[in-house]
């Protein structure tokens, strides 16, 4: 061999080494980077004429399992969605009072109207108490305002889901035009034979971003494309198709919505123009129905079906009671303000037409907060009224002749009228608080259960992606240390052979 092809060699080989190192620097440096995967120097010999020339430097891989990576990513959707979920009906839950505490002062509904019931029970006994008439104002006051609260807790938790939908669309469109913007750049370089791994770690990121605003799969092309679609099969763009280059993206760009008041009107899809939530377009199709998964899926979810539910059985406990009430001869709960109405019997309507809305607006009439002795009868023993409503408000009949209580609506609710209970309308009233929070405990416990075997799943994915695609400092150190050993000597090499150089330029002088 002679001294060119020796020092070819060790050059060849310091340049190797050097982009080996700069890998598992950066390597090192992203170890903590959400979404990145740890890169892979590989290197290719070098021959000339059948003869060894020393090395070169291949394309910079990813080392990556792509079906289990795909799987993380869908993963991360459902961490997502649960979290979301868990944390708004959390919410929820925390209003609801405590099933364990000792009965009487747990905070449910049904304890409420348990002492509401006892209140009237024990007025019986001393009628002209005015202690006793206040008990069982104040007992169906603490009522109303516990179902006050918890209907404005439904639309404060829907606002909050409406205003993360808007978020989650702006975060989307930036993780779609980050994707398509790196795209653009990895094809023109794979086109030119050149290194496109950093390009594609970022758009892995991007695209880890986006997998957990939104159930998405993807794939890519041999030119170094990604193709985004959604869980069922729509395609999202990555370019602003009305520009040519590709490189201009208008603010409305790919995916389109805005903000909105949420109340207990308003819906998606809304039965007029005035109490609609604006849709989720795509080139002006509505696509909000494909948009499942995710942070953005489960805010739809809880703005538009769990949380509306919730506000559905709300309605139905409410208004059943003030009827049940108002049959027996006591008007007890009304509307607010002066001339308070029991809620009719359309539950499409809002109040005080129908039971829509009626929890955001019980009160205990006016007629009897103001002058409670009105719990008793001007006529007969005084307490007749009274007996009725112990009798037959709280049980299962109407009246003396067993006609069975018209039951609590289950079905055709909200202001849709597509909503239901999910439990039978057909019970006492104490029985219909208890059905409501257990159903709203039970869909707030799901939500926890699944982000637990979620986040479960998650870190086991995690982990059998770790030996490939996770960065390990330890191994990426004692690479650069390996490095650094095969740098000097291929250093050494370069050293000698300029040394012999030396000696023959100066034996040739001689």
């Amino acid at each position: 061999m002679g001294l060119n092809s020796a020092l070819s060699i060790a050059t060849s080989g310091l340049n190797v080494v050097q982009n080996a190192m700069a890998v598992a620097s950066n390597n090192v440096s992203n170890a903590g980077t959400s979404g990145y995967i740890k890169e892979s120097a590989n290197v290719q010999s070098s021959v000339a004429g059948n003869t060894g020339n020393g090395v070169r430097t291949a394309a910079t891989t990813l080392a990556t399992n792509q079906q289990v990576q795909k799987a993380l990513y869908a993963q991360n959707a459902d961490v997502a969605a649960y979290t979301a979920t868990s944390n708004s009906l959390s919410n929820i839950t925390a209003l609801q009072g405590s099933t364990s505490a000792t009965s009487g002062s747990s905070g449910t509904l049904s304890d409420e109207l348990g002492n509401l019931q006892s209140a009237l029970t024990s007025l019986t006994s001393t009628p002209d108490s005015a202690s006793a008439q206040s008990t069982v104002v104040s007992a169906a006051s603490t009522f109303a305002q516990s179902v006050n609260t918890l209907a404005s807790a439904y639309q404060t938790q829907r606002q909050t889901a409406q205003n993360a939908v808007v978020s989650s669309v702006s975060d989307i469109n930036t993780d779609l035009t980050t994707i398509g913007t790196l795209s653009t750049k990895i094809m023109n370089l794979k086109s030119t034979g050149q290194d496109t791994a950093a390009l594609e770690n970022q758009r892995y990121t991007a695209l880890s971003s986006l997998s957990s605003e939104l159930s998405v799969s993807w794939s890519e092309s041999a030119n170094g494309d990604m193709t985004i679609a959604t869980a069922d099969g729509i395609t999202l763009p990555t370019r602003d198709t009305s520009s040519s280059s590709g490189a201009t993206v208008s603010s409305t760009w790919p995916l389109t919505t805005s903000s909105a008041q949420i109340s207990v009107s308003t819906t998606y899809p809304g039965t007029s123009s005035s109490n609609t939530i604006p849709a989720i377009t795509l080139n002006g199709r509505d696509v909000t129905t494909h948009l499942t998964g995710g942070t953005l899926g489960a805010n739809i979810t809880l703005r538009d079906t769990t949380l509306p539910i919730m506000q559905a059985q709300l309605d139905s406990l409410s208004s059943t009671v003030a009827t049940r009430f108002q049959a027996q001869g006591m008007s007890l709960f009304t509307t607010s303000g002066t001339n308070g109405v029991v809620p009719g019997t359309s539950q499409t309507d809002l109040v005080p037409a129908g039971s829509v809305g009626f929890s955001q607006d019980i009160s205990v009439s006016s007629t009897y907060s103001s002058d409670p002795s009105q719990l008793l009868d001007s006529t007969t023993s005084g307490t007749q009224t009274i007996q009725n409503v112990l009798s037959y408000t709280f049980g299962t009949t109407s009246d003396a002749s067993g006609t069975a209580q018209t039951a609590a609506p289950s079905s055709n609710l909200g202001m849709t009228g597509t909503l239901s209970t999910g439990y039978t309308g057909n019970q006492k009233i104490i029985s219909l608080a208890t059905s409501l929070t257990a159903n709203q405990a039970a869909t707030a416990s799901d939500a926890s259960s699944g982000l637990a075997l979620s986040q479960t799943t998650q870190s086991s994915l995690t982990s059998n992606l770790s030996g490939t695609s996770t960065v390990s400092i330890d191994t990426e150190m004692a690479n650069i240390v390996t490095l650094q050993n095969a740098y000097a000597a291929n250093a050494k090499v370069v050293s000698t052979v300029q040394t012999m150089f030396s000696a023959l330029l100066s034996a040739i002088g001689t």
